[in-house]
């Protein structure tokens, strides 16, 4: 869980899972992300590590996806709570 709370508590990291929840998959290099591409491949991969995403090959770039499923068995509700839809909403 560690681990999983310090790859969801930075602003960027959290824009892209924001991201891959709404639109399914995000490119490696999102456009309207302003951060170096250096950065942002740390970013990815303290996601991939934390078991938050999968990568997929597509000629040169790399999609991501969130891994809804297995992240909600083994953690039921924190997606919802902290991407702030369903019964997760603050205030709701």
């Amino acid at each position: 869980m560690p681990v999983v709370l310090h790859a969801l508590g930075d602003p960027v990291r959290l824009e892209l899972v924001r991201r891959m929840a709404a639109d399914g998959e995000c490119a490696c290099s999102p456009e309207g992300l302003d951060v170096p591409r250096s950065t942002l491949s740390n970013h990815w991969r303290i996601l991939r590590e934390a078991g938050l995403t999968d990568t997929r090959a597509d000629g040169k770039a790399r999609i991501m996806s969130l891994r809804r499923g297995p992240v909600e068995a083994e953690f039921p509700g924190l997606l919802a709570a902290v991407l702030g839809d369903g019964e997760g909403r603050a205030g709701a």
